[in-house]
């Protein structure tokens, strides 16, 4: 009996940084070979078309295609992080019934061409509900966790945690160091959790939405991480604990862009974004010195208050230190526009900075007149950041970042930990650490991992390993329901 060719479904979260990375995977997978349908939502897919040459680059991918869902918002809502959590839940109500309606039948696409049947579904780790369903109607389910392995191993011990007692938290001291969390004992303390502020994970919605992500993990039929096992290595063990079969096939731009090498295609130039980025800033940094400029940014969602921007500004121009800042549209708290405000930062510091409102990251980092990144400890920007070598300083807003910039300065020794500070004069002193008294100790330490990281990509390598064995897997999932009985997970 013939099984079905391999065709795998990919679900990103609706999100800057997921779409990003699960476009890189999906390119990997056509370069292997694979049939891909990537599910976007109809609001992203036309700020990704806007924005980027993407449909042309997959058009070299006879395989792939796109397909959209609306995420159940007007057109209108903002879809910020604050509405974060009305945006999951609206796009849920719409996603479940269509992904059980797509995972049951064959679909035809435009050209009326009947397309072979979904044998796979990769959706963001946060989409516990496709695991069920895939489970319910004899798909497998493969989730891609795209946040950091650090805060995943958080969330898994969040159950424990609420056993033991330590949350929700007794008293506010935040400094108290947690107990029941395995390989973080002496290290992560309150303020750095995830929910930090957690008064009851009861009524949290987030916290719960994790709850039963941790759930759906030992059901599903595998786990990808965008990580490498030379910097995660002892949390991936961990983490294996509750899902053997997990792939570790990061950092995935470079991955990526080393297959194409390898393949001898062009390394496109466009980027994933759902912004339209001012290459400009490439011209500016042409004209810096070497490693004399820091690169700020605080990614697609966070939000800032005039105050704590004007404490950003006033220590980067103390500093003395040459800075790029990328400064949204949106980023200033509370307000529709910040044009006139950004304006007038701009004029105050044109001698020694460049503001932009969205700038192309990987493209920055790359540069070599970039020195340092401050940045909100997003795992895309992390990973990114280790890639190129470049020390952060950070300044992590909410989630998975605030256990990454513990794991950046204390683990991994690549930079400072400046979470829940803002104060002009110490983020001055930071700054001048990173880039100039310890330049460079970090500097040594961050170009250590980036030689990792370069490894682990390329043949043979850990994580060019586990992407093989990902690809396998998937082409063995073509039979309705089969485990997977891999021997290539550690």
């Amino acid at each position: 009996m013939d099984h079905p060719s391999p065709h795998v479904l990919l679900f990103p979260l609706p999100i800057q940084s997921p779409i990003n990375s699960m476009l890189q995977l999906a390119e990997l997978f056509c370069l292997a070979g694979l049939q891909v349908t990537f599910l976007n939502t109809n609001h992203n897919q036309k700020l990704l078309l806007r924005h980027t040459n993407v449909e042309s680059r997959f058009r070299q991918y006879p395989r792939f295609r796109f397909r959209t869902i609306s995420d159940g918002l007007p057109e209108e809502n903002p879809r910020s992080s604050v509405q974060f959590g009305e945006l999951i839940s609206s796009l849920q109500a719409v996603a479940e019934p269509f992904l059980r309606e797509i995972l049951l039948s064959s679909s035809s696409n435009s050209n009326g061409v009947t397309e072979p049947p979904v044998t796979c579904v990769i959706p963001d780790g946060l989409f516990y509900y496709a695991v069920d369903i895939g489970n319910e109607i004899g798909v497998p389910v493969i989730p891609f966790d795209t946040i950091s392995p650090c805060c995943l191993w958080v969330y898994l011990c969040i159950p424990k945690l609420i056993q033991a007692g330590e949350i929700p938290f007794k008293g506010n001291d935040l400094d108290v160091l947690f107990e029941n969390i395995a390989g973080m004992q002496g290290l992560l303390r309150r303020r750095d959790f995830p929910f930090y502020g957690l008064n009851d994970y009861a009524t949290d919605p987030y916290c719960q939405m994790v709850l039963k992500e941790v759930e759906s993990i030992p059901r599903s039929n595998g786990l990808i991480l965008n990580t490498f096992e030379d910097l995660d290595g002892p949390l991936l063990s961990l983490i294996r604990s509750h899902c053997q079969q997990t792939y570790a096939i990061g950092p995935l731009h470079l991955h990526l862009k080393t297959k194409l090498a390898e393949k001898r295609m062009p390394i496109s130039a466009s980027s994933n974004s759902l912004w339209e980025e001012d290459h400009r800033s490439i011209q500016w940094l042409d004209a810096q010195p070497i490693e004399s400029v820091i690169y700020v940014s605080f990614g697609s969602m966070a939000t800032l208050s005039k105050e704590e921007i004007l404490e950003f500004w006033h220590e980067l121009v103390n500093s003395g230190i040459r800075f790029l800042w990328v400064m949204r549209s949106n980023l200033l708290r509370g307000e529709e526009s910040n044009h006139q405000f950004v304006k007038e930062l701009a004029e105050g510091c044109i001698e020694r900075a460049y503001i932009v409102s969205w700038a192309p990251q990987e493209k920055v980092l790359a540069h070599s007149a970039i020195g340092g990144f401050l940045t909100h400890s997003g795992w895309n920007s992390t990973m990114e950041s280790i890639v190129q070598g470049k020390p952060m300083i950070c300044w992590a807003v909410y989630v998975d970042q605030r256990v990454t910039s513990r794991f950046v300065g204390e683990v991994w020794k690549i930079g400072v930990d400046m979470k829940d500070i803002c104060d002009r004069y110490i983020i001055e002193k930071m700054v001048k650490d990173l880039m100039v008294t310890n330049r460079d100790e970090f500097k040594k330490s961050a170009e250590k991992l980036s030689n990792l990281a370069k490894e682990s990509v390329g043949d043979g390598g850990s994580s060019y390993n586990a992407l093989q064995c990902l690809v396998d897997d998937v082409k063995k999932l073509g039979s309705k329901g089969k485990d997977i009985k891999s021997n290539c997970i550690g």
